[in-house]
């Protein structure tokens, strides 16, 4: 899993999200203390329990060698969102959408029309810092559960079942501390590059030549103009039928 660098929206997105972190961490229902083991976070008596998963990160398919996992990061975005969700409808295609905290809780509508579409839902932390690995546990447990919180309210009630560390920016911490709220740490096989809009054609041979590499397919419907994704999407779900394979969701 190659490691990507942050872009230039993400530094205006974490320049907003600390803002937000920061009154979060005040009155998050969790602490970032963690257990002797450095595995998990305190709950408060009024929170729900959750069934710990594991903490290795997830690349393969739940449907077997020949499922693929369509991945969808740093939304949900107003302009771009709508438009993935109408063209995975119109190709029959489950995809799992990354949600970055700051992101859902603006967009909460967007949120919900991800659950209702049958899609589900992974934490991509409050402000899609890829340098995080670098930072304290604390601040780290604040990315992870502040964004959990948030896109659970903008969805309704419906929890992020997988956690994706920005740039893969992922700790051994990080992984625990996402396993312990029931979210699997999510990688990826085949990086499409799409936020560096290379051309819809490069994409799509990102895909054909890669995905022999697994299962896990990464996109983006925020960030950036995203039009370019959406042609590649256009010709690359129908393909990958073509090719025998079938979607599924990324393993818990």
């Amino acid at each position: 899993m190659a490691r990507r660098k942050g872009r230039g929206w993400h530094g205006r997105l974490l320049a907003a999200g600390l803002t937000v972190t920061a009154v979060a961490a005040a009155t998050s229902v969790w602490t970032a203390q963690a257990d002797p083991a450095g595995a998990r976070p305190q709950a408060n008596a009024s929170a729900p329990e959750v069934a710990e998963v594991a903490a290795d990160i997830a690349h393969a398919s739940d449907r077997g060698p020949r499922g693929v996992n369509i991945t969808i990061d740093d939304g949900p975005d107003p302009v771009w969102t709508p438009q993935v969700l109408q063209l995975l409808e119109d190709n029959g295609v489950k995809a799992t959408f990354c949600m970055v905290g700051t992101q859902a809780q603006a967009h909460p509508d967007l949120v919900k029309a991800v659950v209702a579409a049958g899609h589900r839902l992974c934490d991509h932390t409050v402000s899609h810092d890829t340098a995080m690995d670098g930072k304290s546990e604390a601040y780290q447990s604040q990315q992870i559960l502040d964004a959990e919180r948030m896109i659970t309210e903008a969805s309704g009630g419906v929890r992020p079942q997988y956690y994706r560390a920005p740039g893969g920016a992922f700790t051994p911490y990080s992984r625990k501390l996402a396993a312990s709220r029931g979210m699997r740490p999510l990688g990826w096989n085949v990086d499409t590059k799409d936020f560096e809009r290379p051309g819809a054609d490069t994409m799509v041979a990102t895909v054909k030549s890669e995905i022999s590499n697994g299962p896990t397919v990464l996109f983006h419907d925020a960030g950036g103009e995203r039009s370019q994704t959406l042609a590649a999407m256009r010709e690359v779900l129908p393909w990958l039928k073509q090719q025998g394979y079938s979607f599924g969701f990324p393993v818990r």
